[in-house]
């Protein structure tokens, strides 16, 4: 019942946002929404400080950005309202072929690096106490250069990733593209709405039974992140077909803050209940105040900089994070040595980021951006 209650509101809720009409001028004409992109910088940030933090403290409620996993559902919202901005009026006209091109240009470059740099991690890493089987370990590669999930290596929690634990979500990132390009760009609005809702009934059911957000990564709780794109993609698609744009002053600054706080947010009973509807509401609500925020030049530079190496970072960082989650559980550092290690690990990541953008994210795409307009 308690749960039928929610659905019951989250109907209530996304008819009302169909209603919305406040800044739908702002969808009108094609610009740019600089302060998404650097909200998404803010997420990618918080990711590897979680992921860094998850070493130390193993128990996510002692963990002062426990919930910084939730940055992944803040992604998939943003995803949705950026493909159907992007895509709804000229997916037809350009053909689902183009879409594909488009979107595997403009992600797998950095799926591919990320499984190289995981590789090489796994090969030269100094703490670590054992080698894995090199048939294992080309299978896992090739595997990963795919993006096919191959949950067999056990040292590593059963990633579906095991060279590069972030590429679980890029992997549901495509089968939500798939589904856009196949179904979700032919729906109406009211259409889209009832798959919102239904998807939002799942979030429910899966926080609840396991009690968090958490899952999506690994073969124990692989269909968690099917859902969890499935409601976060939606929303966003949603998001933007109903024009849901609030115009605000916050800016750049003000909704950083406002996003950082669902990553540290303290943990609190019912925790599932918390994560849900931080999901369900708050990252929805996220996106159209970014989306409808005022930017001053001071931060513009900062929020494109920001978006820019958001993906880069995402995808290259974690080959140092099992390089540090093996110094941190063989050498076992004292605390002052650990806060300079993990401080000047995000510093050396972010730049690395930048690096991997401009050395080779940006010419690679833009060389396989000619060879496709050449054919």
């Amino acid at each position: 019942m308690h749960l039928l209650a929610v659905a019951l509101s989250l109907y209530n809720l996304f008819e009302a946002m169909i209603e919305v009409k406040q800044s739908g001028e702002l969808l009108k004409t094609k610009h740019h929404f600089v302060v998404l992109d650097g909200l998404r910088g803010v997420a990618a940030l918080a990711v590897v400080i979680f992921h860094f933090m998850e070493w130390v403290f193993t128990d996510p409620s002692t963990n002062f950005i426990g919930h910084g996993f939730l940055a992944v559902d803040f992604f998939f919202c943003l995803s949705g309202f950026v493909i159907g901005y992007a895509y709804d009026d000229r997916i037809r006209e350009m053909g689902i072929a183009n879409f594909f091109k488009s979107r595997l240009i403009r992600l797998h470059p950095l799926i591919i690096l990320g499984s190289v740099l995981g590789l090489v991690g796994l090969l030269l890493d100094p703490f670590a106490a054992t080698s894995p089987d090199a048939g294992m370990i080309s299978l896992l590669f090739l595997c990963s250069l795919l993006l096919i999930p191959l949950p067999i290596m056990e040292e590593r929690f059963y990633n579906l990733f095991a060279l590069n634990a972030p590429s679980w979500s890029l992997f549901w990132e495509y089968v939500a593209n798939i589904f856009y390009a196949v179904v979700l760009y032919k729906i109406n609005r009211r259409l889209l709405t009832l798959l919102t809702i239904i998807a939002a009934m799942g979030i429910c059911l899966v926080s609840y039974r396991a009690g968090n957000l958490l899952g999506g990564w690994s073969k124990d709780n692989f269909l968690d992140g099917g859902v969890r794109v499935a409601y976060s993609f939606l929303a966003g698609l949603l998001i933007y077909r109903s024009n849901w744009i609030i115009r605000n002053g916050l800016g750049f600054a003000g909704l950083a803050i406002l996003l950082f706080c669902a990553f540290i947010m303290p943990w609190a009973k019912p925790d599932w209940l918390i994560e849900a509807l931080v999901v369900l509401i708050y990252f929805p609500l996220m996106i159209s105040l970014g989306a409808g925020s005022s930017l001053s030049p001071r931060w513009e530079k900062v929020c494109r900089f920001s978006g820019n190496i958001s993906y880069p970072l995402y995808m290259t960082h974690y080959a140092a994070l099992w390089i540090f989650g093996n110094y941190f559980t063989t050498k076992k550092p004292q605390a002052e040595e650990l806060t300079y290690v993990i401080i000047g690990g995000v510093i050396f990541l972010v730049i690395f980021a930048y690096l991997a953008m401009v050395l080779y994210d940006i010419p690679v795409r833009r060389y396989l951006t000619k060879r496709r307009s050449v054919r």
